[in-house]
């Protein structure tokens, strides 16, 4: 007997191997068989693909904050001395009254020095145009001889006479500048608001921003400043409509996009608040943008709240109101548009009629053959009317043919180049249920002193793992 195994051992331990791969492989399909993936349509709800569903979130939803529709500030001037401060933090002012005022002391003396000068320029330039007339009427009478002297005189005095023009121009600015402040010493705001801000220099982490001396924050109706990240700034646009959620109970508001703010990328971690974002905003730049609001009642100053493409997602009445995307609608014959919808568990052609295309956003309007109660699927190959349906939520991981027969492939070739060069293995490994297959790495040791390890067929599925292994040399 162990002549025999001797002889034909290596023909035998490869038809033991065919036999366990064959196994596998029917193990496999008769699992896929009885779970019905080949004949079973996965549908989702119409509410959630319309975001009716918050918990599923399908439409993105960004992070938003209520400020003023606008702020006005004036700077304090550093070269003088501020006589009175009127007005408070927190106080309510009218566009044109004074919050503070500028001592003019400072002005008043440097005015009445400026005048006293601007008097003496006159003089010397009265002076010059004097001299100017004396030196011509002497060149009249001069000798030839004394002619050229003359010219040469009254060409400076003309020079002299610019000098003192640019002079006395130069010091009727400063004379206007100084009345001016002086005039100006009550600084009064720009708008009707309440004042936010009254900078004393008392905070030495004042940023530039803050160098402004007092802030007025405009009242009336508030706008949103939201955040929207690279990866989702394409479901907004300027003059979009859009739904403002606040974050404590069910109101909304309604507004429209007034400005994205691409020039200005905010820290990647001041964010975006999407159900579909994930992760991946910590990794990409996020945009503000700003919503101007239909109304404003009942929000306050510095309130957070959720913003969402407005897709008439609120008036779940009106059959206009249903938008989904448009790759859930076969429009293959542009006169009978359709979705595949689940009818009693088994999958049904529903005609559907199309209304408006935000191509923009990728959606559609279904304003006839569709609910909100309705669960479709997406429109692929291999669907056909009669199928079995079930909620998206029961789909198990991706399973696919190619990813199978190559795993099972591969893994016979390093099994059997394995065995070849290894002069024979033994067979290790269990086979527990699970999803997904494909190919795993098997070991096992060699008969004899010989070890190898190689890759080998596998079948993984609910968390449980298996690995069938032939022993090698060098089989990877």
């Amino acid at each position: 007997m162990s002549e025999i195994w001797s002889k034909h051992k290596k023909w035998i331990l490869s038809a033991a191997v065919i036999i366990i791969l064959a196994a596998v492989i029917l193990f496999v399909r008769s699992r896929r068989a009885d779970s019905g993936t080949d004949d079973t349509a996965y549908v989702e709800t119409v509410a959630n693909l319309t975001g009716r569903n918050a918990s599923l979130g399908m439409v993105n939803r960004f992070s938003g904050v209520i400020e003023p529709q606008g702020t006005w500030s004036v700077a304090k001037n550093s070269e003088v001395d501020i006589e009175e401060i009127l007005v408070s933090e927190g106080d309510e002012v009218e566009e044109g009254e004074v919050l503070f005022v500028y001592s003019t002391d400072k002005y008043e003396e440097e005015l009445q020095q400026a005048e006293i000068d601007l008097e003496r320029l006159n003089n010397e330039y009265q002076s010059t145009q004097e001299t100017i007339t004396q030196l011509e009427k002497e060149k009249r009478s001069a000798s030839s001889s004394e002619q050229a002297n003359y010219t040469i005189q009254i060409k400076e005095q003309n020079l002299t006479l610019k000098d003192k023009e640019l002079d006395i121009q130069i010091k009727e600015a400063e004379i206007e500048k100084l009345k001016s402040n002086i005039d100006n010493a009550e600084v009064k705001s720009g708008i009707s608001g309440i004042v936010k801000k009254i900078n004393d220099g008392s905070n030495s982490n004042d940023s530039n921003e803050e160098n402004n001396f007092i802030t007025v924050m405009k009242v009336g109706n508030y706008r949103v400043k939201g955040t929207v990240n690279e990866q989702n700034i394409g479901e907004l646009y300027v003059d979009a409509d859009v739904l403002v959620h606040s974050r404590v109970d069910d109101r909304t508001w309604k507004g429209k996009v007034t400005k994205i703010d691409t020039e200005n990328p905010e820290n990647s971690n001041s964010g975006m608040y999407g159900y579909s974002g994930g992760d991946s905003s910590s990794r990409s730049s996020n945009y503000p943008f700003y919503v101007e609001l239909e109304k404003s009642d009942g929000l306050i100053m510095g309130q957070h709240v959720y913003v969402e493409p407005d897709l008439g997602q609120e008036n779940e009445e009106e059959a206009g109101s249903i938008w989904i995307g448009s790759f859930m609608v076969d429009q293959s014959d542009p006169d009978h548009p359709f979705v595949w919808k689940d009818v009693n568990g088994r999958l049904r052609k529903q005609e559907v009629a199309v209304g408006e295309t935000r191509e923009e956003i990728g959606k559609v309007r279904i304003t006839e053959g569709l609910t909100i109660e309705d669960s479709i699927c997406m429109p692929e190959e291999g669907l056909k009317e009669g199928m079995k349906t079930l909620p998206m939520s029961e789909k198990p991981a991706e399973e696919t043919e190619d990813v199978y027969e190559e795993g099972m492939e591969e893994g016979y070739e390093g099994d059997m180049e394995g065995y070849e060069e290894g002069a024979g293995g033994s067979f290790e490994g269990s086979l527990e249920d699970g999803e997904g297959f494909g190919g795993s790495e098997g070991e096992g040791e060699g008969l004899g002193s010989s070890e190898g390890e190689g890759e080998g067929t596998g079948l993984e599925t609910g968390g449980a793992n298996a690995e069938t292994g032939i022993g090698l040399e060098s089989g990877d």
